[in-house]
């Protein structure tokens, strides 16, 4: 396997989208390795770049989205194609969302 991620004597992938400033392809492994590869290279992306991840595992589909979301991503498209999930990840800043953020624990009165 390649550092990217690519998987030798896989279906070959097609030429890079110039959009993308990566792209990991992690078919053939399983949850939660797609995930870990993922956040390994978006550390190194800059706010702004987009990421093209290429997974088999189909709990990656309610992996990356929710990977996505606690990192505070953005997951701008994922599609299947044949046995093949694309999603397109876009670095952002690492900031916590509202809605990630637990209330106080109140004491009752």
């Amino acid at each position: 396997m390649s550092e990217s991620g690519h998987v030798s004597g896989h279906d070959p992938v097609p030429p890079m989208d110039p959009r993308f400033t990566a792209e990991l392809d992690v078919t053939g492994l399983l949850c939660p390795i797609p995930v870990l590869r993922a956040r390994r290279v978006l550390d190194d992306l800059k706010p702004g770049e987009l990421l093209l991840v290429i997974a088999s595992d189909p709990a990656s589909v309610q992996d990356m989205p929710a990977f996505c979301k606690m990192a505070g991503h953005r997951l701008n498209m994922a599609t299947k194609s044949e046995n093949k999930y694309m999603f397109e990840i876009e670095k952002r800043q690492a900031a916590p969302t509202d809605d990630l953020i637990a209330d106080p624990i109140r004491r009752a009165t």
